[in-house]
């Protein structure tokens, strides 16, 4: 592709473009970041990035870039191609969509598809080999399931979606339009539900709802439990990571992100454009508002209010919380297990190598 025929497909895009130069209208063969292309190659940058310096040697053939004047400036010195976009990194991702087009799915049944009675199969659908759909359940149009993909009895999935290899889809889940399924992604298994007796523990029913609205995508290895009644709900446009655990009952609000290892207990509510980051846990029943963030490994309980950045266990606001964060290994007042042993067990009247006074709640088992 010419970057002439890119600056022709960007204009029809969402990045807003405001301006281009062609160069010698490279001809582009791939993008990689702007410190490790090629001649053949197209990068970006974004305002205010820590490797803008790198434009100055960079072997990059065309480049994306924001509204600066000086880099404006260094690429026209330098011969590149250039276009300057509202957004760059978007201008990006739509350059690597043109640069790298998802293959179409081929529509028709793999002869080895299990296909059950009363199955629903849309105009267009792809079936790849071993797919196994129990009977009575519907897949819409254009629709592609993946080989060792497993679709239990009452599963409705829209038109246009995506389901991964080896995904399974227990009864029911109900995918609207738009939606991916990433590969061993489960939706729909049982909520951990257990009643306590005094024979152990009796397991309650979970014949509820997992609904994944439109343009929802679920990552490699990432479960969605099914509830006893009601629903599981993600809202629309929400992405999940890898590795994720959604507990039954869980309602999500639009354009969440979940990032990996997040785990969810049941009944908990999240707002809109909720951001989780890596291992964050929610508590049972915790509501976290419209478009609050929280940071890696924090652990949620209660409310975490609209708009909110918390971090922590348990998750205290950024606004507040640095006073409160216990001393860091690398501080100079934190003291190692070992070392709290060695001063509680130092004879009376020794002096300290560099350990203060403990309080009296200090101790070692």
């Amino acid at each position: 592709m010419r970057f002439s025929q890119l600056i022709a497909a960007l204009q029809q895009g969402e990045a807003g473009l405001q301006a281009h130069h062609l160069g010698s209208d490279p001809v582009l063969a791939g993008a990689a970041s702007i410190d490790k292309a090629a001649a053949d190659q197209i990068s970006f940058l974004e305002k205010g990035s820590a490797l803008a310096s790198q434009l100055e040697t960079s072997a990059v053939g065309a480049v994306l870039l924001p509204d600066q004047d000086d880099l404006k400036q260094l690429a026209d010195r330098r011969g590149l191609a250039w276009a300057v976009l509202r957004d760059p990194r978007l201008g990006f991702a739509e350059t690597l969509e043109q640069l790298h087009p998802a293959p179409r799915a081929t529509a028709g049944i793999h002869p080895s598809a299990v296909i059950g009675k009363r199955v629903e199969l849309g105009a267009g659908v792809s079936i790849g080999p071993h797919v196994c759909i129990a009977d009575g359940s519907r897949i819409g149009a254009y629709t592609v399931l993946h080989p060792g993909v497993v679709i239990y009895a009452d599963v409705e999935i829209a038109d246009g979606c995506e389901v991964h290899a080896n995904a399974v889809l227990h009864p029911g889940s109900r995918l609207q339009q738009g939606c991916v399924v990433h590969s061993g992604a489960v939706i729909g298994s049982e909520g951990f539900g257990f009643v306590p007796t005094a024979k152990g523990w009796r397991k309650m029913p979970q014949t509820g709802l997992v609904v994944l609205e439109a343009g929802v995508e679920v990552g490699c290895g990432s479960t969605i439990d099914r509830p006893s009644v009601g629903e599981t709900r993600i809202g629309a446009g929400t992405k999940i990571d890898n590795l994720v655990q959604i507990g039954h009952g869980v309602e999500t609000g639009k354009g969440c992100a979940l990032a990996s290892q997040v785990g969810i207990a049941g009944g908990a509510k999240l707002g809109n454009g909720v951001i989780l980051a890596g291992q964050v846990g929610v508590a049972n029943r915790a509501q976290i508002g419209d478009g609050a963030i929280a940071s890696s490994k924090s652990g949620i309980h209660g409310e975490v209010a609209k708009g909110e950045v918390v971090s922590g266990y348990p998750a205290i606001s950024n606004r507040s919380g640095c006073a409160a964060q216990p001393p860091s290994p690398s501080s100079p007042n934190w003291l190692s297990r070992s070392e709290i042993c060695a001063r509680r067990s130092r004879p009376s009247g020794q002096k300290p190598s560099r350990l203060g006074n403990l309080p009296s709640s200090t101790c070692c088992p």
